[in-house]
C-alpha cells in the first residue's frame, strides 16, 4: 500500500528525513470466507453466494490468531468473498480486538444495514473499507446485481454516522476510470475519512479481464489527479487519507510529481520513498485464504506456501527453502527486464510480481503495468526530468 497522505504531509511539514522503521511483522489479510452476495467483475477469489467446504473453523480461527501474535503480526484485515456472510465474524472480530491486533473490515457495504451497524460499530474496527466501482450503474455493472450501489452507499452512511473510519475502496479500470472526478467528489460530499485505489491486478477474474486494464496513460492521469487533490486536502488542514495498491511504481511517479512542484525537496523524498521501498509481498504483506492456505499476497491463491491447519503460520512464512518465498524475500531481489534495469528499484521494489507470473510464466520478469517510461526509470540511458542520483544498488539485481 502506498500511502500518498503520509508522504505529502511530510513534504509541507519538511519532515521527509525520518529514521527507518521496520514493522514488526507481515500485514495479514484474511480472508475468512470465501461466500460472497455478489459476483463481481474483478473478483480475485471467484466467490459465490453458495458454502465452500474445508474452510477454517471458529476454533481453528483463534489457534492461527494466538500464533500470529506471538509472531508480533500488527494488523489483520478480514475480507472475504463478504466476511459479514461468516456467522462468527463478530467472534472472530471481537477477540482480535482484545488480543490488541489493528483490525480492518474489507467488505462490499451492501449487508450493512439498521440490523447490524450498531454491532458492527461496537467492535471497534479500526477501518472498514467499502468497495465502490462508480457511480451507480457502473457500480451495479461490477457488482453484477442492479441496487448493490445504493446498499453499499448506505454501508458508508451508516459507519460515518456511527463514528467509524470508513473508506472508499476503487479498482482502477478502462470501464471506470472516467468516473474517479466524481468519486473523489463523492468523498466530498458524503465526508469520507479515506480513498483507496487499487490498479487492477491479474487474478481470478481479474486476470480473465486483463483485457480490460486501464491504459498507461489513462494510470498516470487517475496518479496525478490523487497527487494533486490530496496535496490541495493538505494545504486546506483536511485529514482525508489517499492511498493506492497493487502498484507501487506510483512511488517513482510521485517522485516526478515532486520534481515539478518541489523540485528542492527531491533529493529527501527519495531517500524516504527508498525506506519505504515499494512491493512487500511475501515479506510485510500476506495473506491467509478461507481454507487456511498461506499466499505471499491475496493475488496469489493459485500458489499456495503451506496450510495453517498442517504447519504455524509463523513456521510458514519464515521457510525461505520454497522458491518463490525465498526470490521475495532477497535483498535485493532478482529482477529481469525493465524491471532488473531500473533506477529506482529501491522506490518500487520491483513491482508486483504475480502480473509478471501470469504473463509471463516467470516470476521474476518486468512487471507489464508499470507506466513509466524508459526514459523515466534511466533504462533508456539520460533522465532528461529527473535530477536525482541513482540508488548505488539499483543496477544490481538485474539478470539476463
Amino acid at each position: 500500500m502506498f500511502r500518498i497522505s503520509q508522504y505529502m504531509r511530510e513534504l509541507a511539514e519538511d519532515n521527509l528525513i525520518q529514521p527507518k522503521r521496520n514493522p514488526p511483522g507481515p500485514v495479514v489479510i484474511w480472508n475468512l470466507v470465501r461466500r460472497c452476495n455478489l459476483t463481481c467483475k474483478h473478483c480475485y477469489s471467484i466467490s459465490a453466494d453458495k458454502d465452500f467446504p474445508g474452510e477454517l473453523s471458529t476454533e481453528q480461527v483463534f489457534d492461527v490468531m494466538d500464533d500470529l501474535k506471538q509472531f508480533r503480526v500488527p494488523v489483520l484485515i478480514l475480507s472475504g468473498g463478504e466476511p459479514l456472510l461468516r456467522p462468527d465474524i463478530f467472534d472472530i472480530s471481537k477477540r482480535a480486538k482484545d488480543m490488541g491486533f489493528y483490525v480492518g473490515l474489507s467488505t462490499n457495504g451492501t449487508l450493512i444495514d439498521n440490523t447490524n451497524i450498531r454491532q458492527i460499530a461496537n467492535m471497534g474496527y479500526d477501518y472498514v473499507g467499502i468497495s465502490i466501482d462508480g457511480i451507480k450503474d457502473t457500480h451495479d455493472h461490477f457488482r453484477r446485481r442492479d441496487g448493490a450501489y445504493e446498499e453499499a452507499m448506505n454501508g458508508i452512511r451508516l459507519c460515518r454516522d456511527e463514528g467509524i473510519k470508513v473508506g472508499m475502496r476503487f479498482t482502477i479500470t478502462m470501464d471506470n476510470a472516467h468516473e474517479l472526478p466524481q468519486l473523489l467528489e463523492l468523498m466530498d460530499q458524503e465526508q469520507v475519512d479515506k480513498f483507496y485505489l487499487s490498479h487492477l491486478n491479474y487474478a481470478g477474474r481479474g486476470n480473465k479481464n486483463r483485457g480490460d486494464d486501464i491504459h498507461h496513460q489513462m494510470t498516470r492521469n487517475a496518479m496525478d489527479l490523487l497527487f494533486d487533490r490530496c496535496w490541495q486536502d493538505v494545504q486546506s488542514g483536511r485529514h482525508t487519507e489517499f492511498v493506492t495498491g497493487n502498484n507501487d511504481a506510483d512511488g517513482v511517479y510521485l517522485l516526478y510529481w515532486v520534481a515539478r512542484h518541489f523540485p528542492d525537496k527531491l533529493d529527501a523524498m527519495r531517500t524516504r520513498l527508498s525506506q519505504w521501498g515499494g512491493n512487500s509481498s511475501g515479506v510485510n504483506i500476506s495473506n491467509i485464504d478461507n481454507l487456511g492456505n498461506v499466499h505471499p499476497d491475496t493475488f496469489w491463491w493459485n500458489y499456495s506456501l503451506g496450510n495453517v491447519k498442517d504447519r504455524p503460520f509463523s513456521e510458514i512464512w519464515q521457510d525461505t527453502s520454497d522458491e518463490l518465498m525465498a526470490g521475495l524475500k532477497a535483498q535485493p531481489r532478482t529482477l529481469k527486464g525493465r524491471c532488473g534495469q531500473c533506477d529506482y528499484f529501491d522506490v518500487c521494489g520491483g513491482n508486483t510480481r504475480v502480473r509478471a507470473y501470469q504473463l509471463s510464466n516467470d516470476f521474476w520478469e518486468e512487471d507489464p503495468a508499470c507506466y513509466l517510461t524508459d526514459e523515466e526509470i534511466g533504462v533508456s540511458g539520460d533522465n532528461p526530468r529527473l535530477q536525482v542520483s541513482p540508488h548505488p544498488k539499483a543496477r544490481k539485481q538485474s539478470i539476463s
